[in-house]
């Protein structure tokens, strides 16, 4: 997938060379990942272009639906838009659990978009383990949007933040307090908040929810600047969707013609070299052969609490620390103490 030959169609916007090279990026292969790496720089000058925008919101609040009809409406209008969806990871197999392509089929459909379902891997962000790099080689195929769909409100929503321009927030109103599962952090993460299914029975709902957000959103960017804006929105209907874009688009534009957005994404790099090496470490960690040799004792000691984590982890980096001389083993095996 490095020839040049590839690296061709991938920049001619080839979406099966998209998807190959995306296949390749997400492999946990030694080889793949080699191959990941020379690929990624080859393509990487050519990045950068697009706007990303991460969308997010508690569950049912209806996020597939309303990236379906706002991708279809910026493809009408000329742009190619990339949509790179996370589902949760299925315990069988590894792979998506929901099909987010199975869900966006009109879209999936549209020779402008490509729409590229990953399981989460269990990554925490409800983003997949190569979402970032996933951005850049859709950037290198000439999509000018990308959209990142997280699986919802998880643990470190930060995550997608940091890699996006733009982070919209989806709410669901009429289903109890509105804000009930939203953490401050989340909200405080929003650049765009859309309460959706503002429609039917449920519009006077989403309108009363969206003023509880605009009253709580103002409570917390006291002193902080403006709270970000609170719309409302009918992925069924298709009432306000381009309201919110044209919020996102403003955001945007507002920060390119500033410089924000180019010191953002400087600095959401400098984090992503510091992350991918985190990844990497422990990656050589699990496939040290002395580390695996010990590690299911060490595992046994923490269970039965003869040993603290932390101590088996100290142990378990002194060990790869030793490299291939397995001549320390034993002595390593005996410098924990016991009862």
């Amino acid at each position: 997938m490095t020839d040049r030959h590839h690296v061709e169609a991938l920049r001619s916007g080839d979406r099966s060379a998209l998807a190959r090279a995306i296949t390749l990026i997400e492999s946990r292969r030694p080889d793949h990942e080699a191959a990941a790496r020379v690929l990624l720089t080859a393509v990487l000058p050519h990045t950068g272009k697009a706007d990303r925008i991460g969308v997010s919101g508690v569950p049912g609040a209806g996020k597939s639906t309303f990236i379906e009809v706002l991708g279809l409406r910026l493809t009408a209008s000329g742009r190619r838009v990339a949509v790179l969806t996370v589902d949760p990871t299925s315990g069988v197999s590894g792979g998506s659990i929901l099909g987010d392509k199975t869900r966006m089929e009109r879209l999936a459909n549209d020779p402008r978009a490509f729409v590229r379902p990953s399981p989460s891997g269990g990554t925490l962000g409800g983003v997949a383990r190569r979402t970032r790099e996933a951005m850049l080689l859709c950037e290198a195929a000439g999509y000018d949007i990308v959209i990142v769909e997280t699986v919802g409100i998880g643990q470190s929503e930060t995550v997608v933040a940091d890699m996006v321009d733009v982070f919209l927030l989806l709410m669901l109103a009429g289903a109890g307090d509105e804000l009930q599962g939203i953490k401050r952090g989340v909200l405080e993460l929003a650049d765009v908040v859309a309460v959706n299914k503002a429609d039917g029975d449920n519009r006077e709902r989403a309108a009363a929810a969206a003023a509880e957000l605009r009253g709580a959103l103002r409570v917390l960017a006291a002193g902080d600047g403006a709270p970000p804006p609170v719309l409302t929105c009918s992925a069924v209907t298709g009432e306000g969707i381009d309201g919110v874009w044209a919020e996102i688009a403003r955001i945007a534009e507002a920060d390119t013609a500033s410089g924000a957005r180019d010191q953002r994404r400087a600095d959401q790099s400098v984090r992503w070299l510091w992350r991918a090496l985190d990844d990497l470490l422990v990656s050589e960690l699990h496939s040290d052969p002395a580390v695996t040799e010990r590690l299911e004792r060490l595992e046994a000691d923490v269970r039965a609490k003869r040993v603290p984590a932390t101590t088996a982890a100290a142990e378990l980096l002194r060990i790869f620390r030793l490299g291939p001389d397995s001549s320390h083993l034993n002595e390593s095996a005996s410098s924990i103490p016991t009862e």
